[in-house]
């Protein structure tokens, strides 16, 4: 009976840590620090991409390269010189999964083709109600994740001067970094 009991409490305690494990990702930038906590249940294929591309180190020394304010916040794709980083295959759109795009959410950027999203990705400022599935297109932009810390960090990043550089717009005339970004393991995930 102890043996059955024993099994049992460790059974619902590995269930209880395998539900509550979204994966939390925390970018380092030079204006803060900002941890994500992805949503692995509702948008699965788009958290996985986005873990790999913090594996491999993608986001590393990258800038956020748009930043309007009283909208939102883009990155993950341009180093400070505004080159262009190269990436895998797109994934699908999931934006059909029900998350909004609210305040502090991450969403993945695309093209105007729904199916374009490969690491660039936008932190809103704002409801952004308008890139909620299914939106003008039909499909709209998949929310992903939302920033459990940081966000005070993502409103400064909000403020910066920007302006053009070459074709781009709305680019930060001191570079915005990504100086880094991992995968937090449970025993450095904050408190939120």
């Amino acid at each position: 009976m102890k043996k059955q009991a024993l099994a049992l409490i460790a059974f619902i305690s590995c269930s209880i840590q395998a539900f509550a494990a979204n994966p939390m990702v925390e970018l380092k930038t030079n204006h803060g620090d900002i941890v994500i906590e992805l949503n692995a249940e509702k948008a699965p294929k788009s958290s996985a991409n986005f873990v790999q591309y913090v594996k491999d180190g993608h986001y590393d020394n990258t800038v956020f390269h748009r930043v309007i304010d009283g909208f939102m916040v883009q990155g993950g794709g341009f180093d400070a010189k505004m080159t262009q980083k190269p990436t895998r295959a797109p994934i699908e759109n999931e934006a059909k999964n029900g998350l909004k795009n609210l305040p502090g959410t991450l969403a993945m950027a695309r093209t105007a083709d729904p199916h374009s999203a490969s690491a660039q990705f936008f932190i809103n400022l704002v409801p952004n109600t308008f890139l909620d599935y299914p939106s003008r297109d039909g499909w709209g932009y998949a929310v992903f994740g939302k920033v459990v810390r940081g966000m005070d960090v993502v409103e400064k990043i909000a403020k910066v001067k920007t302006g053009n550089a070459g074709m781009h717009q709305n680019v930060p005339l001191e570079p915005v970094t990504i100086e880094s970004a991992r995968v937090l393991d449970a025993a450095t995930t904050p408190s939120k």
